[in-house]
């Protein structure tokens, strides 16, 4: 199939699965795929502010299913369902270990690039995007977190798997249950959002709506 019409039918395929067939399950090698697309996923300096938490146990999706009022028929059915974390302000901030040891640990820049990389960083968080507080850093954060929640779904579509978006949660009782559970890192990390995974229990019955292309898009041209 051309490459151009596989791509648009995955795009086409894809819906905000409500159920999912909780007989059907996605294979290891499927599903990897799906977290390799999140974890290669494009970052703002390379920086990869996220985590993802895999939950396959059932009695902690049960612990969180009454404060998710937007899973209730996911989270019991989905294959796979994930949570995705942000990194906290104070990690963002360009004068933090998180940011300095990226770049030297990881990214192995020499000291001098570094300190140049960390004047640049400074000056794009202070003067260019006014990145002056830790919820607004966090927010930064937060929405680097969403090129991975669309990279993840978009290849699951193309595996011909279904997917979802969660939204609908309360954070900070979720967060609760995580901390007690032992599987979140509150010092360093912030709820962004949730995805599930699997396959449709039935077609959606909603003809989807999107608008034209000539609304969304406009072009500059000499």
């Amino acid at each position: 199939m051309d490459m151009r019409k596989q791509i648009l039918n995955a795009f086409h395929f894809r819906h905000a699965c409500k159920e999912f067939d909780s007989k059907r399950k996605i294979t290891d090698a499927d599903f990897h795929v799906i977290l390799e697309a999140a974890r290669l996923s494009p970052s703002s300096f390379g920086f990869e502010p996220w985590k993802f938490l895999v939950v396959q146990s059932m009695k902690l999706r049960e612990k969180i299913g009454p404060v998710c009022w937007g899973a209730q028929t996911q989270l019991p059915t989905a294959s796979h369902f994930v949570i995705i974390f942000a990194r906290r302000g104070a990690d963002m901030n360009y004068d933090s270990d998180y940011i300095k040891t990226t770049m030297s640990d990881l990214q192995k820049s020499p000291p001098e690039v570094v300190k140049k990389r960390l004047e640049r960083l400074k000056n794009f968080q202070t003067i260019d995007f006014d990145l002056t507080n830790e919820r607004e850093l966090f927010d930064w954060a937060r929405m680097q977190t969403y090129i991975v929640l669309g990279n993840m779904m978009t290849t699951a579509a193309l595996l011909g798997i279904d997917s979802c978006p969660i939204e609908g949660f309360n954070r900070e009782q979720v967060k609760r249950i995580l901390v007690q559970e032992k599987v979140f890192d509150e010092k360093h990390f912030e709820i962004s959002c949730m995805v599930a995974f699997g396959y449709r229990l039935a077609d959606p019955k909603e003809k989807r709506t999107r608008r034209s292309l000539d609304q969304v898009a406009g072009w500059v041209v000499d």
